[in-house]
C-alpha cells in the first residue's frame, strides 16, 4: 500500500488545503484526495510542485507501507 504523508507536512508547516492549493496552482480536490489518503492517481506534475512547495524529496510525500492482509498472513497485528 502506498501512504501518503501529506496531513503530515501540511501539520508541520501549519498550512490548510486552500493554502496548499493557492501556492502551488493545484486543485482542491487533487490536495483534499492525497491528504486523506483516498487518491487512487496522482499526476507527476502534482507530485512536482508538492515537493516543490514543501521543499521535500518524494520519499518525503510517499512511502511504501505493508498491506493490511500481508501483515496478517504474517501473524503480525
Amino acid at each position: 500500500m502506498v501512504r501518503c504523508n501529506l496531513s503530515v507536512l501540511m501539520g508541520k508547516k501549519k498550512v490548510k488545503i486552500s493554502d496548499v492549493a493557492r501556492e502551488t496552482g493545484l486543485h482542491r480536490n487533487t490536495i483534499s484526495l492525497l491528504y486523506k489518503e483516498e487518491a487512487h492517481r496522482v499526476e507527476l506534475s502534482a507530485i512536482e510542485k508538492l515537493c516543490r512547495y514543501f521543499e521535500c524529496d518524494i520519499c518525503d510525500l510517499f512511502e511504501l507501507a505493508p498491506d493490511q492482509e500481508e501483515t496478517n498472513k504474517n501473524g503480525k497485528d
